[in-house]
């Protein structure tokens, strides 16, 4: 949310380093219980505790596909249950030949429900999700590859991060507002009517547009050159609300 409000901010890439890109949710959240509600689950105010939490973790989600720059991310070796959230809330997922997904959840007598399953469908066919969602199995890279989740596999970690670092350079030497508009015009597109889309595209170019921007583009690539665009605005909005 804070990246999201800074101007000079064009892409997000995210990564980790070590053996696992990310192990998950913590479950000592069930062991210790759920900030200060009662333990006992048949009270009334642990349910509405529960509900706050997931709805606070799905936030933390979706605030990576609603910010108005792209976000890559970059996974080695083993994304977990919540991690896997994480992942199919980014615009763009590449991994290493190692690496591997698993719905956990299902695998600790839950469902998973930061924001897996609406997401991963757009990216899946939905019979994989659903074995995936139903045995907690991990699925390798090259089937990840193959099934559309990730853009791109790689023998290791390091050619790995090269690659997305190099397209994350060339998504920030575009003009940002033009970014910006593409990512919503997307997800705006996925979620609604073909006709809908196409009037809100039409809607934001009226609106977003930018003919000094069309015209440096047009310039810097006769010239051979980057372009100088102007950086997004700031803005107060919360990603959260």
């Amino acid at each position: 949310d804070a990246l999201n409000k800074n101007n000079n901010v064009r892409v997000l890439v995210i990564s980790a380093q070590g053996p696992v890109f990310s192990a998950g949710l913590d479950l000592t959240l069930f062991s210790e219980g759920i900030g200060d509600a009662p333990h006992d689950k048949n009270h009334p105010a642990y349910a509405l505790a529960f509900y706050e939490q997931v709805k606070y973790y799905q936030n933390c989600f979706s605030a990576l596909e609603n910010c108005r720059i792209p976000v890559l991310v970059a996974v080695q070796g083993g994304c977990f249950g919540g991690a896997v959230d994480l992942i199919t809330a980014c615009d763009m997922r590449y991994g290493t030949h190692d690496s591997f997904i698993t719905i956990y959840e299902i695998n600790i007598g839950m469902v998973a429900d930061v924001g897996t399953f609406p997401r991963i469908l757009n990216l899946m066919p939905e019979g994989i999700v659903r074995e995936l969602a139903y045995t907690g199995r991990k699925m390798p890279a090259n089937e990840l590859h193959q099934y559309g989740l990730y853009n791109q596999i790689f023998d290791n970690y390091e050619e790995m991060i090269a690659h997305v670092m190099q397209t994350a350079q060339t998504i920030a030497s575009k003009a940002p507002l033009a970014v910006y508009g593409s990512k919503r015009a997307i997800t705006y597109g996925r979620d609604h009517t073909t006709k809908d889309a196409l009037d809100n595209i039409a809607v934001w170019n009226m609106s977003m547009l930018i003919p000094n921007e069309v015209a440096e583009a047009i310039q810097a690539s006769k010239e051979k050159r980057f372009a100088n665009f102007e950086d997004l605005p700031t803005t107060k909005t919360s990603l959260n609300t």
